[in-house]
């Protein structure tokens, strides 16, 4: 049974929380799955935000800002979880979030944990991501957010691991359930010795850790099987299936060997 932490009935409330800024742009997703090549199954679902009519991410992202930057990550949170319980999701969901939208973590998830409650989502198949390159200037920030999660029980994961110069050092202050690395360092990995040993390194150390390792950007058999032989088992990329708008995508029999 799904515990809902009291945090979900607390009459406090923070700056974020209180706004009462109309959120002036409609938005949808589109599901791309995470596979597990070990098992060939599907792991998890990214919920990708869309326009209403399938337009790109940036023609939503575009219209963030300061000022609705608090109820576009709350409203993503929500939408997405309701979206994936509509369409019968039973696998994990993976959630983009915006940590600087988050002003106390304990107070501003209770709208993702009355959706969680309302659409009968178990907190534990919930993976709540972040891009680690975009925050380097607040790090005990973005790691206090992650702790406060894991402690609601949801999965954490660090995105684009890699592209940034803060990887290293959150990874020393907070490891999460996940990184999924940067798609830099997977395109062409088969044939890039460089690419190869930073990859391997990461592999190493994550194992250490205890935190999993998602490649994301697989494109191409070749890279596919570099990556497992590394121990690298979840993936995902247009290799396996493109993101399919308002639906889950199907993974075709064919990609796993």
């Amino acid at each position: 049974m799904t515990v809902f932490p009291s945090a979900l009935t607390s009459s406090k409330g923070c700056k974020g929380c209180k706004s009462n800024i109309d959120l002036d742009l409609d938005f949808t997703f589109a599901f791309q799955p995470i596979v597990d090549v070990r098992y060939q199954s599907i792991f998890a679902h990214e919920a990708l935000v869309r326009g209403v009519g399938g337009e790109g991410a940036m023609s939503v992202l575009g219209k963030v800002n300061d000022d609705n930057r608090y109820r576009f990550d709350q409203l993503c949170r929500t939408r997405a979880i309701t979206t994936a319980a509509q369409l019968g999701m039973t696998e994990n969901l993976s959630i983009n979030f915006l940590p600087n939208a988050v002003y106390r973590p304990e107070l501003c998830i209770r709208t993702t944990l009355e959706a969680a409650r309302n659409n009968n989502f178990p907190l534990d198949r919930l993976i709540f991501e972040t891009v680690e390159s975009e925050y380097v200037d607040n790090n005990h920030h973005l790691t206090n957010i992650l702790r406060e999660y894991r402690e609601f029980g949801f999965k954490t994961a660090i995105d684009d691991f890699g592209s940034g110069y803060s990887g290293l050092t959150l990874l020393a202050d907070f490891q999460p359930d996940f990184i999924k690395l940067d798609l830099e360092l997977v395109r062409n990995i088969h044939r890039d010795h460089s690419r190869q040993a930073i990859v391997r390194g990461i592999v190493i150390m994550c194992a250490e850790l205890g935190v999993e390792v998602i490649a994301e950007g697989i494109e191409h058999s070749e890279e596919r099987d570099f990556l497992t032989e590394c121990g690298v088992y979840l993936m995902q990329g247009y290799w396996f299936a493109k993101p399919a708008f308002q639906a889950m995508a199907l993974v075709a029999p064919d990609t796993w060997q």
